[in-house]
């Protein structure tokens, strides 16, 4: 894994066509003959790869490189990785390296002047390092352990027990002054730290009307750490959709969606995943699926890409994509007819990476918030810098994760704001705990349980737990 004691300067280290691809460039000619890091199926693109024209705008803007300041962990440095690769190069443990120390937050793709879409890129090219590099036994082992639990809602609910047995006996603070688990075993320890203070599971039915004069007809994806993790705010986005004139419809048959397969280049993990979420949805036969967290929601519009070589359902995961929405974009393009009441709070708005960079959805959230009485919103700086949550990629990479972490709190911490609102599991619980470790209290809520709140007339005090 890479550590992030690395060497920080202003300058590249390197030139990006040498570095590591002096290591990881084309083979010479009379050397034995080595398998080439990509094979022919759905390798990153040559012509995708053309596009970057290594102007450094992505630079400023990429977590790694901001923490390191080296050229093979910027995404332009990537890029000439992957054009190696495409040359014959071997699929080396350094190049693998620098593909996993990649967030995936895709500021860079915001930054763009050239249009570079690297999104598409890193995510062909883990395809490719999970079908061919041959990882350490303990990463491997714990990558298993956490596909094993994360994406399936039954596992997770058993963790629910045992998880707040734990936090109800006081050990977590033991645990964590002691630094022992830090020691022994540092990604046990992310996780550990991690870990929200559970909540009351609200159970949802699986039909909730619309108030007044139907409008829209719905399906609420409820999600895997959001449903188990943070029930609190599917049941949010049920009443304020049904304030809202949306009959919502919560199909039981839904399960994972996918997005941290994908997102970790587990290709067939991935497709099974989209076709058991189009199979569920389109049962519940409605006109648009709603989505609260913005890591899933990313991933479901990119259905079509997913399965796109699948002939029975390509077609059906075009539609399927044309369909979802973020619960943000999805108000702002329906209209407010629901009441607003006061919420006198100062609210600093946290841009999730995958509704802002990946989505493009930033207006649409403030602009929600914006319309609570007494409501006053903040920026917060350094916003295109991710908070180093990246799905799973703060359990990989605990350390950097947690510098990540630690500056984007005192980002926070520096607009004197109350209430920190976002859009993702991942990001609430990564800001939480480095809000903890730096000792500042501020509440933190998703974005919809502020509007709800709002509508039903709800004191601030009722946001999210204070750190």
């Amino acid at each position: 894994m890479v550590e992030s004691t690395r060497a920080r300067s202003d300058e590249p280290q390197s030139d990006p066509r040498k570095a590591d691809a002096l290591s990881a460039g084309p083979v010479p000619v009379g050397t034995p003959t080595v398998r080439p890091a990509f094979d022919d199926e759905r390798p990153p693109s040559a012509e995708l790869i053309s596009d970057c024209v290594h102007c450094g705008f992505c630079l400023p803007t990429c977590p790694t490189y901001t923490l390191w300041g080296e050229e093979m962990d910027s995404p332009r440095g990537r890029i000439d990785l992957m054009k190696a690769g495409l040359q014959g190069a071997p699929m080396s443990d350094t190049m693998v390296q620098h593909f996993d120390a990649c967030l995936g937050c895709m500021a860079c793709v915001t930054a763009c002047p050239s249009g570079v879409q690297y999104d598409k890129l890193i995510e062909a090219t883990r395809v490719q390092v999970e079908r061919h590099h041959t990882r350490s036994p303990g990463d491997r082992a714990m990558r298993a352990a956490i596909f094993a639990l994360f994406p399936y809602k039954k596992r997770l609910r058993a963790l629910r027990g045992p998880l707040r047995a734990y936090q109800a006996s006081g050990l977590p603070s033991v645990v964590r002054k002691s630094g022992l688990l830090d020691r022994l075993a540092p990604k046990l320890a992310a996780m550990e730290g991690l870990a929200p203070v559970l909540e009351k599971r609200e159970k949802l039915p699986e039909r909730v009307p619309a108030t007044g004069t139907r409008r829209a007809v719905v399906g609420l994806l409820t999600g895997c750490v959001q449903g188990e993790f943070f029930p609190g705010v599917n049941a949010a986005t049920a009443r304020v959709l049904a304030a809202e004139g949306c009959d919502v419809i919560i199909p039981r048959r839904q399960g994972c969606c996918g997005a941290l397969s994908v997102h970790n280049g587990r290709q067939e993990e991935a497709e099974s995943f989209a076709r058991a979420t189009i199979d569920a949805f389109e049962a519940a036969g409605v006109d648009t699926v709603v989505v609260n967290a913005a890591g899933c929601g990313s991933s479901m519009k990119e259905y079509a890409e997913i399965l796109a070589d699948d002939a029975e359902y390509a077609e059906r995961a075009k539609a399927f994509a044309g369909k979802v929405r973020d619960v943000s974009e999805f108000l702002a393009d329906l209209g407010s007819v629901a009441v607003r009441h006061p919420l006198e709070v100062t609210v600093a708005y946290h841009d999730a990476c995958h509704l802002g960079h990946a989505q493009g959805i930033r207006s649409q959230p403030r602009s929600l918030l914006k319309e609570v009485p007494g409501l006053q919103l903040k920026e917060i700086p350094e916003a295109d810098i991710c908070c180093g949550s990246a799905g799973i990629w703060n359990v990989l990479n605990p350390e950097p994760a947690r510098e990540l972490g630690d500056r984007k709190a005192r980002n926070i911490a520096s607009t004197g704001a109350a209430l920190l609102v976002t859009a993702n599991p991942g990001c609430l619980m990564q800001v939480s705990s480095s809000l903890e470790r730096q000792g500042t209290r501020i509440g933190l809520a998703h974005t919809i349980e502020v509007l709800d709140a709002s509508i039903r007339g709800l004191p601030v005090d009722t946001l999210g737990p204070q750190h």
